[in-house]
């Protein structure tokens, strides 16, 4: 009976602790909301204890990605600008007493004399719609500048998970190949100290063998060292995702780029697509300053109110710049402008070679290391594979020594290493290859929610 009277006791307070409040109670619900949708989205992205591949590293890399967020934040600033830059100026409000009297028997009085005025005017610029027009398509350019700038981050972050990716993969089939030569290995001190027990090999065969395990051991930790880098230089991308085991790795044989294509597909580079909007945005400041060549008209509309016995006064005015110096103003400053845009389209075009030369060497290593790799598949690992069986085979049959075991086994180690190694840069370079260029109409991620602003941004209609 006491415990259910605490209880309805505790419901009372936090009733009324809570029933003023909705707006907290709102604020709270909406909060628990967000964090429910995001833990869904977690959960959609990733299953705990399932295999991170990279299609998953990538996805989640992409929804945790505030670089994105800016971007769009970056573009719909300049889309807001193009709203505003193609209205009228504000018009412009004065209120005003005129010929006021200081002194004399009727200083500061507003009625008695006969000049003095109470006015209220309004001056309004009408600026041409050409010129509005002109300074919106400005901000609608840097606004294509923001989404080129947002796809460069987007291949910029797919190509660091990926590369990311890959280190962690094949440092891990760099431990488990160690690993396995070590277990190899360890079985020849077991073969040496039978055969010294036996009086067949000396006590030296015995250290020999425990130093080809140490040196292989220290590979191994000299691999996992590494393995634990590429790990933390994963969890940059995807977080606590990157300790989760790796799935299969994707083929790397084939790519979307194609070498007699490629001229014409660096056009999409993300790079290069960002010099050509910033040129266009140049370009638009161009034909901006064009049109202030022509000066904006301005007129002004007063009323003035004088003393019961003078006529009241209305008053109309029209303000032209007078833009006698053309030469050395308005001129000059198209003419900059101009040669901005011109520097701009020699940058992009040098940047272009550059791409396209760089592009190419990568593409042409590729292809070269996937040849190296059929070599040794086919012929290199064979044949060291068959010189250890050979030597061992000797060895146990007393016609060899264990020099030569271990030799040949440190040769086959090194071969099959080096063949990890040029796997693990063809798939660097596959990486670079193949999210070098955003496909076409490919879907993306949705990017982080970004943080709410102190200052709400109204929404404006056009």
């Amino acid at each position: 009976m006491q415990t259910q009277l605490e209880r309805e006791r505790v419901r009372v307070r936090f009733r009324h602790a809570f029933a003023p409040r909705t707006g907290t109670l709102r604020t709270l619900g909406a909060a628990l909301l967000v964090a429910g949708l995001s833990s869904w989205a977690a959960a959609q992205t990733a299953i705990p204890g399932q295999p991170l591949t990279l299609h998953a590293a990538l996805r989640a890399a992409q929804e945790r990605s505030y670089a994105l967020v800016a971007q769009d934040a970056a573009t719909q600033s300049a889309r807001e600008m193009a709203i505003a830059a193609e209205r009228l100026p504000d018009p412009t409000l004065r209120l005003s007493v005129d010929n006021l009297p200081v002194d004399g028997p009727i200083r500061f009085s507003l009625t008695e004399d006969f000049m003095t005025m109470r006015s209220i005017g309004l001056t309004q610029t009408f600026t041409r719609e050409d010129k509005r027009h002109a300074r919106a398509a400005r901000f609608e350019r840097e606004a294509d500048t923001a989404q080129a700038a947002r796809a460069m981050q987007l291949v910029s972050l797919r190509r660091g998970t990926a590369l990311a990716w890959f280190d962690r993969y094949y440092q891990q089939q760099m431990v488990a190949l160690l690993s396995k030569q070590r277990d190899e290995a360890a079985l020849q001190i077991e073969a040496a100290h039978a055969a010294y027990r036996g009086g067949r090999g000396p006590q030296a065969d015995v250290f020999m063998a425990r130093s080809g395990v140490a040196r292989i051991e220290d590979r191994i930790r000299d691999a996992q060292a590494r393995e634990a880098n590429a790990t933390t230089a994963l969890a940059r991308w995807v977080g606590e995702l990157a300790a989760a085991p790796l799935g299969d790795a994707p083929p790397i044989s084939h790519t979307r780029l194609a070498a007699h294509t490629l001229e014409h597909q660096l056009d999409r580079h993300p790079d290069i697509a960002l010099m050509a909007s910033k040129e266009a945005v140049a370009r638009a400041e161009a034909e901006v300053a064009r049109q202030d060549k022509r000066a904006d008209w301005s007129v002004s509309l007063m009323y003035s109110q004088r003393g019961a016995a003078f006529s009241n006064m209305a008053s109309i005015a029209v303000s032209v710049p007078l833009q006698w110096d053309q030469r050395n103003r308005q001129d000059r400053e198209l003419a900059a402008r101009l040669a901005k845009a011109e520097q701009a389209r020699a940058e992009r075009a040098e940047m272009t070679r550059a791409h396209l030369a760089e592009t190419e060497r990568w593409y042409a290593t590729w292809r070269s290391n996937h040849e190296r790799l059929a070599d040794y598949d086919a012929t290199l690992i064979p044949l060291t594979a068959e010189r250890t069986r050979a030597v061992l085979a000797a060895y146990r049959g007393g016609r060899g020594a264990l020099s030569g075991v271990l030799e040949a086994r440190r040769m086959e180690i090194d071969i099959r290493i080096e063949r990890l190694r040029i796997e693990m840069e063809t798939a660097r370079l596959w990486v670079e290859l193949e999210y070098l260029i955003p496909p076409a109409g490919e879907a993306e991620y949705p990017a982080a929610a970004p943080q709410p602003l102190k200052t709400k941004i109204p929404e404006h209609r056009q």
